[in-house]
């Protein structure tokens, strides 16, 4: 996990499983930013959203399948803080692309 401020982590591929930890560590929000079905074995979002749920942290799926929709995307994201209880964590399969995002959505 990686710190873009204050209010915002990025990571890579969470699990279903790593929900309840995380609500421990304090996490309010997350954002999936993966594709459902952009690899084998890559679990759902509606599974990730409901152990979300299921742990008390808000979830909303803002998927970007590449370069090409961080700025059809980034004003979503930027609306998603701005709503969303942080901290947040945004995730995709390494945390780059959320990285990506969060720096659009600032400018």
């Amino acid at each position: 996990m990686t710190q873009l401020d204050e209010n915002v982590w990025v990571a890579g591929q969470i699990d279903p499983a790593d929900l309840p930890a995380l609500a421990d560590r304090g996490f309010r929000s997350i954002i999936g930013n993966r594709p459902d079905g952009e690899e084998p074995g890559q679990p759902s979002w509606s599974v990730i959203a409901a152990a979300a749920q299921d742990a008390g942290i808000q979830a909303r799926h803002i998927p970007i399948a590449g370069p090409q929709d961080i700025a059809a995307r980034k004003d979503d994201f930027a609306q998603a803080l701005a709503e969303m209880p942080g901290p947040v964590l945004a995730f995709c399969r390494s945390g780059a692309r959320s990285g990506r995002l969060y720096e659009a959505s600032q400018s």
